[in-house]
């Protein structure tokens, strides 16, 4: 691959710009001999002509044109470089990436999240993603921390911790017409005559979930499966059927009309931090480790 000196596209740029080498030289106060010189030496190490002799200016060859294209993208990107490293440096921004395990619920994400979520210039990183794939990115350091429904377990690499940041109850909902069916046959019994949604077998619930249904319930229709809690809970408000979801939804729950709480379901929802050893690197992640479990 042919290499070529920055500077001296910067020259054959402003020729190109100018329409002529003397006004070009005018222009970046240099003598025309070096400036000539310069995008020769370019045309050297591309093996291309660029410009070519018309009238008493230039033209762009074909190669030229390509040239001035790629040119003209470059040095409008570094026209900005002033203004990106001041406003950088004199307004420092609190930046936390967060890798969201596939199956986690989202609201349970959003709540131990909230304490720094006011944070002035924060600029929150969320990423989603197979639970494998980004604890190699938290080791990489291009997360500060991923939150999943299960610790991260021994793996080749560098050492991870796991705490466990939140611990909450799963219960179940449905809409009103799926309600009445399973209340009129009891709960959670009733549950075998209606619908059911679950979280997909990415979510650590899921397991759990469906011990429990084969203990207390038995036999189940499963209507549908989902990796987003909250996009369950809209399926179901709609009339698709029951389903399970943490207590710390309840508030919005309630807001979905039409949605009743069937009961509760013996199983917990919690959710893990994971992290690099050692101390944490954003002072944002520091002040979330500190929080008591919810």
């Amino acid at each position: 691959m042919a290499s070529f000196n920055y500077r001296h596209l910067h020259y054959f740029w402003v020729v190109a710009h100018e329409g002529a080498y003397s006004r070009a030289a005018e222009r970046l106060d240099v003598s025309l001999q070096t400036i000539s010189a310069q995008v020769h030496a370019l045309e050297a190490d591309l093996g291309h002509q660029l410009l070519m002799p018309k009238g008493r200016g230039i033209a762009l060859t074909r190669a030229g044109e390509a040239a001035l294209l790629l040119a003209d993208t470059i040095f409008s990107v570094g026209e900005t470089l002033p203004t990106v490293v001041h406003d950088a440096a004199s307004r420092p921004r609190a930046r936390l990436a967060v890798g969201l395990c596939d199956g986690l619920s989202k609201l349970a994400a959003h709540d131990w999240l909230s304490p720094v979520l006011q944070t002035p210039d924060l600029h929150l990183l969320c990423h989603e993603g197979e639970l494998e794939q980004l604890l190699g990115e938290l080791q990489l350091r291009q997360l500060d921390v991923v939150l999943a429904g299960q610790p991260a377990g021994a793996r080749p690499g560098p050492r991870l911790v796991s705490r466990r940041v939140s611990q909450r109850d799963i219960a179940w909902w449905a809409p009103q017409a799926w309600a009445g069916q399973v209340l009129a046959k009891g709960f959670p019994q009733g549950l075998a005559e209606v619908p059911l949604l679950l979280p997909t077998t990415h979510s650590p619930l899921r397991p759990l979930i469906s011990a429990w249904l084969q203990d207390q319930v038995g036999s189940v229709t499963l209507a549908g499966e989902f990796e987003d809690s909250a996009l369950m809970a809209v399926f179901a408000a709609r009339g698709m059927g029951a389903f399970p979801c943490s207590e710390a939804a309840e508030p919005d729950l309630r807001l979905m009309p039409g949605l009743v709480r069937l009961g509760p379901c013996e199983v917990q929802e919690r959710v893990y931090a994971i992290t690099r050893p050692g101390p944490a690197g954003s002072a944002l992640l520091s002040q979330l480790m500190d929080e008591p479990v919810a």
